[in-house]
């Protein structure tokens, strides 16, 4: 029988050991992350940035095949026929003339002067270079939505805590109005009321907790890593004063906002597309040096013969197409250099947009700041005077909602500040590519982008879920044509 005791006590001391254990388990699991971090696993790993490199990879291939354009081509080609007299007598007379015939050619052609192709190389190294600043944008916008992410989690977890420290609080509360209620100290509308509050504040936690995990698997949505990844963000929303005045911002901003490069860059393509249009009212010249062999046998290597020159070509008349052309073109430049222009006001415009949230931010957090040490001396003495009997359970609650709320005001100022920093940063062009970063080769983004495609395939069964939803769907509609058809044959029986 004591051995039987001994056993229980020793598995409810095993349970118990584990219970007080298993939350200090879950918390090792835990990753740490700083923001830092949090930016530089998404610079590795996320599809925007691989997606920036293919364009510009795609648009680097355009320039050079642009350029390459200009350079000689060389051809060869090699035919084949026979001939033959459907009239007999024709085919005796003409004998030497009926047989096989090869012949072979080799040409070299290039380009000497065209302005078509001048422009087409001008519009594909605007391209490239605007592809070019587009891989850096990639960064920039990147690093912003991780920020943003970052920063969301931390506000998360501050409103939860914020929610516990409500709950806690009005727990505590409410067993001191159960007590003072159980000796007759107070009516049941303070208990029931003190009850009520609990539940809303239990509420109130349940949302900030759902809002902590919606707001941790987007980070490591960004962040490429499993969506159900616990964090554990080793940094809290602060305040460090950004000391830079609004004209800086400003001036830095139209110097270094890529988006603004890229909109200049539309100018000069526009610019370039319109000297294209207007080619095909200049001649176009062009060298060509070929050799030909032709004989009855293969392989047709006799009978060489060679020959060069240049030519002219120019359009005399087309019906006044490039005539529209050019006016489409000029149209294009135009609204190229209106977006320019436009773009140019909206960058101040964000710039301006985003200082005056940090400065608006800003303010809000020192005077949040003195409404939370405000609102603790409330509750403080709302406690002590129900206590004491000269206060009310209406005075105690109200002040738990006026500090829950002062903290929330808090925190959300913080919150705040903080992204309207990074925003300010993204919005003057800051760089974001760490100097360090390390580049793949095209095979190496190639084999990482054909393994997270095949492991996504994989994942959905894309093919066989596209196949059976496509069949469903069309069963479906020939379904309703079909209920439609018998409804009309139905309704013309009755008319």
């Amino acid at each position: 029988m004591a051995k039987k005791k001994n056993a229980v006590r020793t598995a409810l001391l095993s349970a118990l050991f584990t219970a007080l254990l298993a939350p200090a388990a879950f918390a090792q699991d835990a990753l740490p992350i700083d923001l830092q971090t949090a930016i530089d696993k998404a610079f590795a790993s996320h599809a925007d940035i691989k997606k920036a490199e293919y364009s510009l990879d795609a648009s680097r291939a355009r320039y050079n095949a642009a350029r390459e354009s200009f350079g000689p081509k060389v051809t060869f080609s090699h035919s084949f026929g026979r001939s033959r007299y459907w009239d007999d007598e024709l085919n005796a007379r003409y004998q030497n003339q009926i047989g096989n015939s090869f012949s072979n050619s080799t040409a070299l052609s290039m380009p000497i002067f065209n302005l078509g192709l001048i422009a087409a190389e001008k519009q594909a190294k605007a391209g490239y270079q605007s592809s070019v600043l587009g891989e850096e944008l990639a960064f920039i916008r990147l690093k912003q939505s991780v920020t943003d992410a970052y920063y969301a989690l931390l506000a998360a977890i501050d409103a939860e805590k914020v929610c516990q420290q409500s709950v806690a609080a009005l727990e505590d509360h409410l067993k001191n109005v159960k007590a003072q209620y159980e000796v007759g100290v107070v009516a049941k509308v303070d208990l029931l009321r003190s009850e009520v509050e609990l539940t809303s504040a239990q509420q109130s936690l349940i949302k900030a907790e759902n809002g902590h995990d919606i707001a941790e698997a987007r980070l490591n949505n960004i962040m490429g890593i499993p969506h159900d990844t616990k964090l554990n963000p080793v940094e809290e929303l602060g305040y460090t004063v950004y000391t830079e005045t609004l004209p800086n911002c400003i001036n830095y901003a139209m110097l270094h906002r890529l988006d603004l490069q890229q909109s200049a860059l539309q100018v000069k393509a526009a610019e370039a597309a319109l000297n294209g249009a207007k080619a095909d009212w200049t001649p176009s010249v062009g060298g060509s040096l070929s050799n030909n062999w032709a004989d009855g046998n293969w392989p047709g290597d006799k009978n060489s013969r060679w020959s060069a020159g240049i030519s002219v070509n120019m359009t005399l008349f087309d019906s006044g197409i490039t005539k529209s052309n050019v006016s489409a073109a000029k149209a294009n430049l135009m609204t190229a250099k209106e977006t320019y222009r436009q773009d140019t006001d909206n960058v101040q415009l964000d710039v301006r947009n985003c200082y005056f949230n940090l400065r608006e931010s800003e303010k809000r957090i020192s005077t949040t700041q003195v409404a939370v040490a405000k609102a603790e001396e409330d509750y403080h003495i709302a406690q002590v005077r129900y206590e004491a009997g000269v206060g009310t359970n209406t005075d105690v609650l109200d002040a738990q909602v006026a500090l829950t709320t002062a903290r929330n005001n808090f925190n959300t100022a913080l919150y705040d500040y903080n992204t309207s920093k990074a925003a300010l940063q993204t919005a003057m062009g800051i760089e974001a590519r760490p100097e360090d970063y390390k580049y793949m080769t095209y095979g190496e983004r190639y084999k990482a982008t054909k393994a997270v495609y095949n492991s996504a395939a994989e994942k959905t069964e894309s093919e066989k879920t596209l196949k059976e939803t496509v069949k469903a769907l069309e069963k479906a509609r020939a379904e309703r044509r079909k209920a439609a058809a018998s409804a009309e044959k139905a309704e013309k029986k009755a008319k």
